[in-house]
């Protein structure tokens, strides 16, 4: 995937969530970017918006937080919309991954049924190897 040319504030917005350990929302991450002249949320949505378009980051629908996508240099979970995370509840760490199995499994369910998927975001919820022993 080639990276995309970033303006100053998309740029911004990545490395913070880049840098981050866990999901960050979108007021976290105005936050986090005061100094460096963000005032508004929209400055930040807006940001957002861009690197969602650009396969950049993801959005974990149910954390209503962003993350820095794990595998930007991959095509897979890009050119087939399928995107997979695990979300440990205890110490919120995320884990990206892409299986491509379920993706398939997934695709043909779609195929038979005429259903054109646009979007696919799985989460799984529970406890990571570290919170679970």
């Amino acid at each position: 995937m080639n990276a995309p040319k970033l303006t100053r504030n998309q740029s911004l917005v990545y490395e913070v969530l880049g840098r981050s350990e866990s999901p960050l929302s979108a007021y976290t991450i105005l936050d986090r970017l005061r100094d460096q002249g963000f005032r508004a949320p929209l400055q930040v949505y807006r940001a957002l918006e861009k690197l969602l378009e650009a396969g950049l980051v993801h959005r974990l629908e149910s954390l209503n937080a962003f993350v820095a996508c794990a595998h930007t240099s991959e095509s897979c979970c890009h050119n087939h919309g399928t995107v997979a995370f695990a979300i440990c509840n205890s110490c919120g760490h995320v884990t990206e991954f892409h299986d491509h199995e379920v993706d398939h499994r997934l695709e043909d369910w779609a195929r038979g049924r005429r259903f054109k998927a646009e979007k696919t975001t799985i989460e799984i919820r529970g406890l990571c190897e570290a919170c679970a022993a």
